[in-house]
């Protein structure tokens, strides 16, 4: 049995990690909005940013906060950004901010260059900013921007957060078409084959 006095057990704990990944994320974009630097939400924020307004009981929990950026505005991002208690970071060419001094990386801010590829060898260049809109809270990819960076990241996750998507319908068959190859090819396999 359990130690009552031993401190948060599994489901509390993990309350607790996805309200910090919250409060990262609204203190990022609180200090981006402040400041006057454009960004928009991308990543697993997006995808719950959008299953929320479809089906908040289907919205899935996610480790860090992913934010596009255009790269000329990196500096002010990065004044904005430890202005707010965050430490610029750099981990295998990857730009993030961790949260403090004691942060880790894979629970950092994390920045994706709009109009520019994420790696050298995906096929297609991450959406600009113009591809996104205002939710309640923070600017965040359009639904079309965001399925089109899943479609050209193609991990696991990514096919995990389409599949999200496709179950509370933001996704369906007219789709595909709307994306050049390979990308609208992928999203077809999902669609013919969810579990795939």
């Amino acid at each position: 049995m359990a130690d009552a006095t031993a401190g948060p057990i599994g489901w509390e704990r993990a309350l607790m990690a996805a309200e910090k990944v919250k409060e990262r994320l609204r203190r990022a974009t609180k200090a981006l909005d402040d400041a006057g630097v454009p960004y928009a939400v991308a990543g697993g924020n997006a995808v719950a940013e959008w299953v929320a307004r479809a089906d908040e009981g289907a919205v899935r929990n996610t480790r860090d906060v992913d934010l596009l950026v255009r790269r000329a505005d990196l500096p002010a991002a990065r004044s904005a950004l430890e202005a707010a208690g965050f430490v610029y970071y750099q981990l295998l060419d990857v730009d993030m901010f961790i949260d403090g001094p004691q942060g880790r990386p894979s629970e950092a801010v994390h920045i994706l260059f709009a109009g520019e590829k994420v790696r050298p060898d995906y096929e297609h260049t991450s959406p600009d900013l113009d591809e996104s809109e205002r939710a309640a809270e923070f600017q965040v990819a359009t639904l079309p921007a965001l399925i089109k960076m899943k479609l050209i990241a193609w991990r696991d996750k990514d096919r995990t957060h389409l599949r999200d998507l496709i179950g509370v319908g933001l996704i369906d068959a007219t789709w595909p078409s709307r994306f050049p190859p390979p990308l609208g090819e992928r999203l077809q396999q999902l669609l013919d084959d969810p579990n795939g």
